[in-house]
């Protein structure tokens, strides 16, 4: 599906400036069919039953007695990333037209700007930040390279973060092909491990579902390349390393950390050290998903949405006849899903993406072409409905928040947005915070996932600090929201 574009920034259209293009095509999403299996888990939120509360006029509905909400300023010019420093515990906002902000929230709020984007980026686009354990921050950035290719470029501070901070260059990746089309989603999601020891950073793919994209004959016979479509891992002490548009290359340098991911917008550690991403599906009713990554394994894309079958793949896939595809998504206008007799064959064997049990975003698409939900049914989904473009992903983590809300030993808790849907019919739109539960199964996790606020205005990023999670939305006249849990 198509996701609602941001302006440029951080992944999406093309004919928009670069900086718009990238956050617009950083999200598209997905839902599912023929996923799914009798539910056998018993789903008990722990939440407090709904209530729904507005406790500022056009801000969003808190669904919870247990939230608080204040707004804490204004921020312009479509920022795309929001991050808590690890020692000061102050906050940043990446902003891709005016750089790296630092927001007051004491005293009167505000933001002032401690480094431009030419001093970031050195000529590209900032699209994602994340701090390292010692405080320095890392960020990557997308430069266009002459009129059809990209690279990205990941660099790290120097030195305390004030006005006139230095940078140094951490890794360039060799230029690769842009498809010039709304699924350029280059790289964008960024992570520093616990230990500090390595950089994770998510390359998206450059097309929606695999298909040949060659950018008006630039690239014939083009699909996903080295570089697009995977999760890196770099060594977060490196300097001007460079990284390779050639798959041997990657690997034998031991860069390639997973495979198989469309665009895993957000990357974030769980207090238990395994790493999670979320996942924006294409522009079919195919589930948005959420991911447990691990070394070496492949998550599916271009051949699985969700845990169904991409049909472009089958000799006998007929367009006309697939109910999950709706005229307003950019890859149905351009005919892009059609009969394909040289779609690749897999690769590899596939990790599926973790089981969604409810209450909440459990909408798909049935394959009678209707709107169905999961969790009434009673079985699972693979994972969020489509198109919702989740974002933010935040693990529950802080010893500050009420008791209620923390996850444990059994249980990892955690807050995940969702952008919003930009078309298609499902009612599901989105623009939210949901509150996941996890539990390990087996080689697997399972979520019991529940809405705890909406209307926001395209959400896409948020911190947790104590007890308080700052949620950044995106767009001219976007707010930083404070929403805090009552203690006991």
């Amino acid at each position: 599906m198509q996701k609602q574009r941001r302006p440029r920034v951080l992944r999406r259209p093309t004919a928009r400036p670069l900086a718009s293009l990238i956050i617009a095509t950083t999200f598209l999403a997905a839902c599912q069919t023929n996923v799914m299996s009798p539910s056998t888990v018993s789903v008990q939120p722990s939440v407090a039953p709904k209530i729904e509360r507005q406790p500022i006029a056009g801000g969003p509905v808190l669904l919870s007695n247990e939230l608080d909400l204040r707004r804490v300023v204004g921020v312009q010019g479509a920022p795309v990333g929001l991050a808590l420093h690890p020692v000061t515990k102050e906050l940043y906002v990446l902003q891709p037209e005016s750089g790296l902000l630092r927001v007051s929230t004491a005293g009167p709020p505000n933001t002032s700007t401690l480094a431009s984007v030419a001093e970031i980026s050195e000529g590209g686009v900032p699209a994602g930040m994340a701090f390292g354990a010692d405080g320095a921050l890392f960020v990557v950035s997308n430069r266009k390279i002459g009129n059809n290719q990209t690279q990205a470029i990941i660099r790290r501070s120097v030195g305390a973060l004030a006005k006139g901070v230095g940078w140094q260059t951490l890794a360039t990746t060799e230029p690769y092909p842009l498809s010039g089309t709304y699924f350029d989603h280059l790289f964008n999601g960024i992570v520093v491990d616990p230990e500090g020891s390595w950089v994770y950073v998510n390359s998206g793919s450059r097309t929606d579902h695999g298909e040949v994209q060659t950018n008006k004959g630039a690239f014939p016979d083009t699909r996903e390349v080295p570089l697009t479509a995977k999760i890196l891992r770099l060594p977060a002490t490196a300097v001007d390393l460079v990284v390779p548009n050639d798959e041997a290359a990657l690997l034998a340098q031991g860069l390639v950390f997973a495979s198989g991911t469309r665009n895993a917008y957000d990357l974030e550690f769980a207090p238990n050290g395994d790493l999670f991403a979320i996942d924006n599906g294409p522009d079919a009713d195919y589930p948005d998903e959420l991911n447990w990554i691990r070394e070496g394994e492949h998550y599916g894309f271009p051949w699985k949405f969700g845990n169904s079958d991409n049909p472009q793949q089958f000799a006998d896939y007929d367009s006309s006849k697939d109910v999950y595809l709706h005229p307003d998504f950019s890859a149905a206008k351009t005919g892009t899903y059609r009969a394909d007799p040289g779609f690749p064959k897999p690769v590899a064997d596939f990790t599926p993406p973790i089981v969604n049990r409810g209450p909440d975003a459990t909408q798909y698409r049935g394959a009678d072409g209707k709107q169905h939900d999961a969790y009434r049914e009673g079985i699972p989904l693979h994972t969020f409905t489509p198109h919702r473009s989740p974002l933010g992903l935040v693990f529950a983590a802080d010893d500050k928040l009420p008791q209620g809300w923390q996850g444990g030993d059994a249980t990892l808790k955690a807050f995940v947005l969702s952008w919003g849907s930009a078309g298609g019919t499902l009612t599901d739109t989105g623009q939210d915070l949901l509150y996941l539960q996890l539990h390990k199964r087996g080689e697997t996790y399972e979520a019991i996932t529940t809405q705890i606020a909406r209307n926001f205005k395209n959400p896409i990023s948020a911190v947790l600090a104590e007890n308080r999670l700052y949620v950044l939305e995106y767009g001219s006249g976007g707010t930083i929201w404070e929403i805090s849990f009552k203690r006991e």
